[in-house]
């Protein structure tokens, strides 16, 4: 069984293409998680730099500044809290999809049990963010 170039050349690219891809692929995660990292570490820095000079000064601007440092802080509260809904409701949902799903697939065995898991872990989700987050952003002591 003889091969020829062409075989050869399409064999080769064929386990090229996949470890190429996947290089990239990694590459481009590693790098972009490298940029995030740096960019939040700018940020707490900055963060820091202003609360100390806010620290050092007096008057209105001051209390305007720490006010504003509040508000952003019951902003970044919000929003995750908004995530924590949305993300409880979409996996409650692929809960009862995965539900119906398997129902049609496998009819004699209750195997369409298993997507209770993901229904209550989005269930255990929307508890929190409705009835037990902190609703100003911050827990109060006492």
């Amino acid at each position: 069984m003889a091969f020829e170039a062409g075989d050869s050349l399409v064999a080769v690219t064929a386990i090229l293409i996949p470890v190429v891809g996947s290089i990239a692929l990694f590459t481009f995660l590693s790098v972009a998680t490298f940029v995030e990292s740096r960019r939040r570490e700018r940020e707490s820095y900055y963060r820091s730099e202003t609360l100390k000079k806010i620290a050092e000064s007096s008057g209105d601007g001051a209390k305007g500044a720490i006010e504003l440092m509040r508000e952003q802080q019951i902003s970044s509260a919000k929003r995750r809290i908004e995530g924590l809904k949305l993300g409880g409701l979409i996996t409650a949902v692929v809960g009862i999809g995965v539900m119906v799903l398997l129902r049609g697939l496998v009819t004699d065995e209750p195997v369409y049990l298993s997507g209770v898991i993901p229904l209550l872990i989005g269930l255990a989700l929307l508890t929190y963010a409705f009835l037990l987050a902190p609703k100003n952003g911050y827990r109060e002591n006492g």
